[in-house]
C-alpha cells in the first residue's frame, strides 16, 4: 500500500471510530438498518491548500440515513475524533465537509519508499496479473502512417506502460489488415502501375478507387528491377498476388521500422489473413446464424442489429460469398477474448470509429462474449501548427505529413510527450515550433531540464566529497519549508496517479503529473538552497532532490522519453 493510501486508511478508521463514539454518546442518532461507515468515507485532496491535506464528505452521505443536517453530523464526528500523531488539526467547513490538516511526518516516509523501490516506485498491483491486450495504431498497410496514427501510437504505448505499472500483464498488438477490400484495391493499383511502367501510361487504366500515392509507383519500379517483365504475360490474378506479396511485406517492414524509431515495439503482429485461412471468419458467421442474429437478403448474409436495439444492419457476407471486414473484425475480437483468453481487450481507435463501438460490443454479446471485457479509447484529431498557422504538407515531399516526416523535424521525445499531453478525447493542436524549442516554454524540455539540473547538483557536490546519504542517516523532519513539503506531496502522489490513469485509461495524466513534479522541483530550487552550512539540513535536502531525480527518471522511462543528465 502506498503512503497516501496508508494515510487515507488511517483517517478512515479514525472517522469510523469517531462516528461510533458519537452514537454511543448520543451526539448522533442510531441509523435505521446497518451500514458500513468506512465504505462511505471518501477522501480527496482539496484544490485549495487552505482546506487542508484531505477533505471528507462523509457527513453529507450520512445525512439521509441519520435524518440530520450534514454540518451537525460533521461537528459530532470531529468532537469524538481521536486524531493521532499525524493529524494536527480538523475543521468543519461549509455545509459539512471535514478537513484534515496533517503533520509532515507521514510524507517523509515517501523518500524511504523511493530509496527501496528505485525506479519501480509507483508500481502498484490493482491489475493483479490480469491479462490485458492493448491494440493500437493498426495502420492500413497499404500506405504510410498519418498524424492520427502518430498520436494513437504515443497514447497506446503509454497506456500499455501505465497498465503494466498498475500490475496488469500487458501485450501490445498491431492488427495487420492484410485481407479484404483494401488489399484488393492495393493489388489493382500495383497491377496498373506495373503495366504502365513497362508499356506506357495508356496501356492500363488506373482504377478510380485505387491508391494514387507515389509509393505505389515506387513499388512497381522496384518489382520490375527484380523481376522485369516476367509477370506481364501471366494470369492477372497471379500477377496481382505476386505484386501484393512483394509490396505488402515492404510496407509492413516500413511500418515496423517507423514505429521502432518511435520507440514502439509490439509483442504481436497479428494478421487478418490468418483468421480467413483458419476458417475463423466463416465460423463466426455460422455462430451468429446459429444464435439467431442473421438473415439473408439479396443473396447476402446480414447481421441483424435491429434485433439488438441498434439502427442499420450490417452485411457479414457479400452476395459473391466474400466476408466483409466487419465479419473479420468480430472474428478477431473472438480470437482475442476466447481463443487467446485475454481477460481484457483495449482498442485505441480514431474518433471516426465512434459508431463502431456499440456495434462491436453488441456483436460480441451475440456470440456469448461479455462486452464489458472490451474497452475502446477514441482519439480525436490532431492539427499541426507552426507560428499560429496550420501545417498540412511536408516541406520535404510536398505531401501530407507522415510520422516519418514528423520525426525528421522534431525529436522522438518531443513527439511522444506532446501527443500524450492531452486526453485522447480532446482535440490536439500540436505546435511544431514549440516542440523543437530548447527552452522552459517547451514542456518536455522543462521536465528533462529538472532531471538534468538535479544530476548537475549531485555531480558537483560529489566532486566535493558530499554524497546522498541513506534515509536512515538523515533527519527528514528538518524539511519544513512549504516548497519542500509540496515537493514531497507531489512525490507521494505517483502511485495514486498510476491507479487513476489505469482506471480511466488516460495516460495523459502521467504526462501532466511529471510536468507538475518538475514545476514543484523548480519552485523548490528557487526557494531553498541545497548546499547550506547546516550539514543535517543539506543531507535532508539532498535526499529530497535525489528522490525527485529517481521519480522523474522513472516516469520518463515509463513514457519512453529520455532523462538526460546534462543539458
Amino acid at each position: 500500500m502506498n503512503i497516501q493510501e496508508k494515510m487515507k486508511v488511517s483517517i478512515t478508521e479514525a472517522v469510523d471510530r469517531a462516528y461510533r463514539a458519537a452514537v454511543e454518546a448520543a451526539d448522533l442518532p442510531s441509523a435505521e438498518g446497518e451500514f458500513n461507515v468506512k465504505e462511505m468515507v471518501r477522501l480527496e485532496v482539496p484544490k485549495d491548500k487552505q482546506h487542508g491535506d484531505f477533505a471528507c464528505n462523509v457527513a453529507m452521505v450520512l445525512a439521509k440515513p441519520l435524518r440530520l443536517a450534514p454540518r451537525k453530523i460533521a461537528e459530532a464526528i470531529t468532537k469524538h475524533l481521536d486524531s493521532g500523531a499525524d493529524i494536527e488539526k480538523v475543521e468543519v467547513a461549509g455545509a459539512g465537509f471535514i478537513n484534515f490538516y496533517l503533520s509532515p511526518n507521514w510524507l517523509y516516509e515517501t523518500m524511504n519508499v523511493i530509496e527501496k523501490m528505485g525506479q519501480d516506485y509507483g508500481r502498484i498491483d490493482v491489475g493483479k496479473g490480469k491479462k490485458v491486450m492493448v491494440e493500437f495504431v493498426s495502420a492500413n498497410p497499404t500506405g504510410p502512417m498519418h498524424m492520427g496514427n502518430a498520436r494513437g501510437g504515443a497514447l497506446g504505448d503509454c497506456l500499455a506502460s501505465v497498465l503494466s505499472y498498475a500490475g496488469y500483464e500487458v501485450t501490445r498488438e498491431f492488427y495487420v489488415n492484410d485481407a479484404g477490400n483494401q488489399i484488393e484495391k492495393f493489388g489493382n493499383s500495383l497491377n496498373a502501375r506495373y503495366i504502365q511502367e513497362l508499356k506506357g501510361e495508356e496501356a492500363a487504366a488506373f482504377p478510380e478507387d485505387g491508391y494514387h500515392g507515389e509509393d505505389i509507383r515506387e513499388h512497381a519500379k522496384q518489382f520490375i528491377a527484380l523481376y522485369g517483365d516476367k509477370y506481364l504475360t501471366c494470369d492477372e490474378e497471379e500477377r496481382k498476388r505476386a505484386l501484393v506479396d512483394y509490396a505488402l511485406e515492404k510496407n509492413i517492414e516500413a511500418l515496423r521500422s517507423d514505429l521502432e524509431k518511435y520507440r514502439i515495439v509490439y509483442d504481436v503482429w497479428f494478421r487478418e489473413s490468418t483468421l480467413h485461412d483458419a476458417g475463423a471468419v466463416m465460423e463466426t458467421v455460422e455462430l451468429l446464424k446459429k444464435n439467431g442474429y442473421t438473415y439473408e437478403e439479396d443473396g447476402a448474409i446480414w447481421l441483424n442489429f435491429e434485433k439488438m436495439g441498434l439502427e442499420k444492419n450490417e452485411v457479414l457476407v457479400r452476395k459473391n460469398g466474400i466476408p466483409t471486414y466487419f465479419a473479420a473484425d468480430i472474428a478477431y475480437h473472438i480470437n482475442k477474448l476466447k481463443t487467446r483468453e485475454y481477460d481484457w481487450a483495449i482498442n485505441v481507435w480514431g474518433t471516426d470509429h465512434h459508431g463502431h463501438v456499440a456495434r462491436m460490443k453488441n456483436a460480441l454479446a451475440a456470440v456469448g462474449v461479455d462486452p464489458k471485457r472490451l474497452d475502446v479509447v477514441l482519439i480525436q484529431l490532431v492539427r499541426l501548427m507552426s507560428d499560429g498557422e496550420v501545417v498540412r504538407m511536408s516541406k520535404r515531399t510536398g505531401k501530407a505529413i507522415t510520422l516519418s516526416d514528423l520525426l525528421e523535424d522534431i525529436s522522438v521525445d518531443a513527439a511522444r510527450f506532446f501527443f500524450n499531453m492531452r486526453s485522447a478525447g480532446s482535440h490536439l493542436d500540436f505546435d511544431l515550433k514549440l516542440a523543437a524549442e530548447q527552452s522552459n516554454e517547451n514542456p518536455v524540455y522543462y521536465v528533462q531540464y529538472a532531471h538534468a539540473r538535479i544530476c548537475s547538483i549531485l555531480r558537483l557536490l560529489k566532486e566535493e566529497g558530499i554524497e546522498v546519504k541513506p534515509y536512515q542517516e538523515i533527519v527528514p523532519s528538518l524539511l519544513k519549508e512549504e516548497a519542500e513539503l509540496e515537493l514531497l506531496k507531489k512525490l507521494s502522489d505517483l502511485p495514486n496517479e498510476i491507479k487513476a490513469a489505469a482506471e480511466m485509461l488516460e495516460p495523459a495524466k502521467i504526462t501532466r503529473y511529471v510536468m507538475e513534479l518538475a514545476s514543484c522541483f523548480h519552485a523548490f530550487y528557487g526557494a531553498c538552497r541545497v548546499k547550506v552550512e547546516d550539514a543535517a539540513l543539506m543531507n535532508a535536502r539532498l535526499k529530497l532532490i535525489d528522490s525527485t531525480r529517481i521519480v522523474l527518471c522513472g516516469v520518463l522511462n515509463m513514457l519512453k522519453i529520455t532523462a538526460p543528465e546534462k543539458m
